[in-house]
């Protein structure tokens, strides 16, 4: 029985038709819907630039507030998504109980989201805005289809061939 679901989007321009796949699966369900973008962190060239600029205390000042700053706006974009997309007041929005953004590993947040929040299947799409057309599968959806103790429902990227 499938009672909640955790959709791990990458906010590609793909990302909508793979958000469809996981509003049917949970209109179909009843299930709870769990939305989460995981943004990777800083790279140490971006973080040496800043040290360079920044004094110690400003520094841990921007990533404390300006880190949260950037995800509570990040959150609001997907959700705001959600609703142009869907319509203002559509019934399925009803269905996502919360959509969250977090800073880390994207295979790991998924898969510690996952646990924590008990879900009973992942829905991720096969590929992100960054892989290439060729590969079968993206970095991060192998990761979590080799990794998950639950079942994941994995989206079909698009391609020259395929129906849409």
């Amino acid at each position: 029985m499938i009672r909640s679901m955790l959709y791990a989007t990458d906010l590609s321009l793909y990302a909508p038709y793979v958000m469809q796949h996981a509003l049917a699966l949970a209109r179909t369900f009843n299930a709870e819907l769990y939305v989460i973008h995981v943004v990777e962190p800083m790279g140490l060239f971006a973080e040496s630039v800043l040290q360079s600029y920044l004094s110690e205390d400003a520094l841990k000042e921007l990533h404390h507030q300006g880190l949260n700053t950037v995800l509570d706006g990040i959150e609001q974009r997907v959700l705001d998504g959600f609703r142009e997309e869907l319509g203002e007041g559509h019934q399925d929005l009803a269905l996502i109980r919360t959509v969250r953004v977090v800073q880390g590993d994207p295979c790991n947040v998924i898969l510690e989201q996952a646990q924590q929040l008990e879900v009973d299947l992942l829905v991720v799409g096969s590929h992100s805005h960054g892989t290439e057309a060729a590969a079968p599968i993206g970095r991060t959806a192998a990761r979590v289809l080799q990794l998950s103790e639950v079942p994941v429902y994995m989206v079909p990227g698009w391609s020259k061939g395929a129906r849409r």
